[in-house]
Formats: structure tokens, C-alpha cells, sequence
């Protein structure tokens, strides 16, 4: 099996002012803490012979790859972004940023969402991508506007029921 990994879609670089500040303190994390701390193990299992049946070696040298992965991809798409600031002047709409619910017109379940980028996302949360579906077809609705939606699970309508910006 190869290395090579097929490119990953283009997602928007757009992001809330906490969640960049999140993706900064997470680099931060790994770049001042985590790395030099698995730098120094993986230094220490080398010191201990035998690379080749060394298991605390591979494990530390995997788990460095992995650090360097996610701090490559971080500073590549911290520079990238471009930070949403504020709410937008009207606020009767759905844009990127709004909390807004939704019910469901063939069973009458109701759903609230915020729409965040992509980098932000939490599904326990109701936080969404900007890129997905829901929120694509979201977007510009009002209160009480019918839209339709093509979900993995299948077409679904719902009636936006209401809008607010944090």
C-alpha cells in the first residue's frame, strides 16, 4: 500500500473568530508541548538499542508523524482562512453564523443548527458546515420559508421557524 492520498475536497475557508482561535491554540499545543515531549520519549527509546524490535520507538515515531501532519495542515489552512467578524446587517436571513430552527414538514420534529466552516464542525452541538447540504439550502431562508433539501438519508422539507446570530 502506498502513500499517496487521493486530494481532499475544497472546503470554504471561512471561520468564526473562536474557532480559529481554537485551530491556533491547538497548533500552539502541538508545536510547544506535545511535539518536544514525544521528541524527547522517541529520543529515549532510541537510546535504547535495537530500533528494529523496539516497540516504544515505532509507536513514538508514528505518533510524531502524526504531530507533524496535523501541524502542517494547521499552518497551511490558518493561513488560508478568513475570519468571520460579526453579524450581518440582516439578520431576518439565514448567512453563515446563524442559529436557526427548523421543522420537519412530514413529521413536525424540530432541529435547531448554528452554520459554521468546515473546521468547526459538531454534530452533538448542531454545528454545521457551511459545505453541507442543509446549509447550502438554508442559506437566505426567513421565517417560516418551506425549502427542500437532498439528505443522505433523502429528500427532506423543512420550515425555518427561527433566526438569530450569537
Amino acid at each position: 500500500m502506498g502513500r499517496w492520498r487521493p486530494p481532499a475536497e475544497g472546503s470554504t475557508a471561512i471561520i468564526t473568530r473562536a474557532g480559529f482561535d481554537r485551530l491556533r491554540s491547538e497548533l500552539d499545543d502541538l508545536w510547544r508541548v506535545r511535539r518536544p515531549e514525544v521528541v524527547k520519549a522517541l529520543a529515549d527509546a532510541a537510546a535504547e538499542g535495537d530500533r528494529s524490535e523496539n516497540a516504544e520507538y515505532t509507536y513514538r515515531k508514528k505518533q510524531l508523524g502524526e504531530i507533524d501532519r496535523r501541524v502542517r495542515y494547521l499552518t497551511k489552512r490558518i493561513e488560508a482562512l478568513k475570519v468571520a467578524e460579526g453579524a450581518p446587517t440582516d439578520r431576518g436571513a439565514i448567512f453563515f453564523g446563524a442559529v436557526f430552527e427548523v421543522e420537519d414538514s412530514e413529521s413536525g420534529d424540530t432541529a435547531r443548527y448554528r452554520i459554521v466552516g468546515p473546521d468547526e464542525t459538531d454534530a452533538k452541538a448542531g454545528w454545521i458546515s457551511i459545505d453541507s447540504p442543509l446549509a447550502r439550502a438554508a442559506l437566505r431562508k426567513r421565517v417560516d420559508d418551506e425549502f427542500e433539501v437532498a439528505l443522505p438519508a433523502g429528500p427532506a422539507r423543512y420550515v425555518v421557524t427561527s433566526i438569530e446570530y450569537a
